[in-house]
């Protein structure tokens, strides 16, 4: 055990519970993690507190200082839609975690009281959602002293298991014998919840998804920064946003069952299809024929998860930054043309990125909105960030929200002791 799993079960259940979650930046791996594929990942050094108190009843309160309003329900009947909240509240987050806990661990979750302050950004690709789910699930845990739970141990024993069954929160899966729950309605996969619990200061790490394993961690020089740039545009994953999400992931969950429907095989994963044998990308190709978005989906997965994150950690290892900028603008280029999950802003902020010197830029997260990533030199990133900002503001001037952060990889959730 690691990190936030260790702290889990050394606690002390009763007491206050206090945890830090970081935001995550994804530097390479667009919509590859749920097909079974691979990413370039990095905690960041800004995210949620979450502190709850233990209550005396079942009665869960959580409330923000970034959202409105203060979620109250009982957690005998968590599973129950508020009749007050609209579709896409932030309250339906707290009642998927606390459903889904309730399910696996029947009446043992305590009732608490959480607040929730902030750094990170809301609704900008940077994983604030996810980091939420990962924040109320420890914090009940936490309070429960459920990481002892036989229940719990059986199934979960690394920090990259429990990433993984946190993004079945999330999702609505199953994780082994810890039965699924609805979910949040967004089928993605466990990339963010990995990335917020197994991040490394100063490094950046590569997994790949389904199940979750560690590929590599790689040192990011320290004369180098990364430099976020928030576009305005909502990277929102509720209420309307979500079809238009869910399209980039059932366009996967399509081309398996084609491939299942074609072989008889049981594979489960497009990566799992992929790695069956010297043809498969051959009888992938012809299966995706037929449907345009269908083929440059695999096009774009193929050369994501299979090419390119493999390449740009090695050239990013060995130095080789013009190497590395040349993937990732491919990487960006994938997007655009084989997810298009991308708006005018996210193509604008990346183009000028690169355009006012950084050597490599990318947009990142679920897309449709969000942020852009810029990796520059840190003796002359503030003055660049100022010079990328100015110049999308005159692009875009009706995005009078849109700003710029400076960071470097931070490590993963922790407790935050008084």
């Amino acid at each position: 055990m690691s990190g936030a799993l260790e702290e889990l079960a050394a606690g002390v259940p009763g007491d206050i519970s206090r945890w830090f979650v970081p935001g995550r930046l994804e530097v390479l791996g667009k919509h590859t993690d749920y097909a079974g594929g691979r990413s370039l990942l990095a905690a960041v050094d800004t995210g949620h507190t979450l502190t709850a108190r233990p209550r005396d009843d079942r009665v869960l309160q959580v409330s923000s200082e970034g959202a409105d309003g203060t979620v109250i329900f009982d957690l005998d009947r968590a599973g129950e839609a508020s009749t007050d909240e609209p579709d896409g509240h932030w309250g339906g987050y707290v009642r998927t975690v606390a459903a889904r806990l309730e399910k696996n661990f029947p009446g043992q979750l305590r009732g608490a009281e959480v607040t929730v302050t902030s750094t990170l950004p809301l609704a900008a690709g940077m994983s604030s959602s996810s980091a939420l789910v990962v924040g109320l699930a420890l914090v009940l845990l936490d309070l429960s002293g459920l990481a002892t739970d036989p229940a719990f141990t059986r199934e979960i024993t690394t920090a990259e298991q429990l990433g993984e069954y946190f993004g079945t929160l999330e999702n609505g899966q199953s994780f082994g014998s810890l039965a699924g729950e609805r979910g949040v309605g967004t089928f993605g996969g466990s990339e963010d919840h990995t990335a917020v619990l197994c991040g490394v200061p100063d490094a950046l790490v590569q997994y790949s998804f389904c199940p979750v394993r560690h590929e590599r961690t790689l040192e990011l020089d320290p004369a180098l920064v990364l430099v976020v740039a928030v576009s305005g545009v909502e990277a929102a994953k509720t209420g309307a946003a979500r079809d238009a999400y869910n399209r980039v992931s059932l366009a996967v969950t399509e081309l398996v069952l084609r491939w299942q429907e074609e072989t008889g095989r049981p594979d489960a994963t497009l990566a799992d299809a992929v790695a069956s044998g010297p043809a498969a990308v051959t009888r992938l190709r012809a299966l995706a024929a037929d449907d345009e978005y269908l083929s440059g989906r695999l096009k774009q997965f193929l050369a994501e998860s299979e090419r390119i994150i493999p390449a740009a950690s090695v050239a990013l290892e060995e130095g080789d930054l013009e190497e590395f900028g040349r993937l990732v603008d491919e990487s960006q280029a994938g997007a655009e043309d084989g997810l298009r999950n991308q708006v005018p802003e996210t193509i604008t902020l990346q183009r000028l990125a690169r355009e006012h010197g950084a050597h490599a830029a990318s947009a990142f997260g679920a897309g449709f909105g969000g942020s852009v990533w810029a990796l520059v030199p840190a003796d002359g990133a503030e003055d660049f960030a100022a010079r990328w900002l100015e110049a999308y503001r005159a692009a875009h001037p009706e995005r009078i929200g849109a700003t710029t952060a400076i960071t470097r990889p931070g490590g993963g959730a922790r407790r935050v002791r008084a």
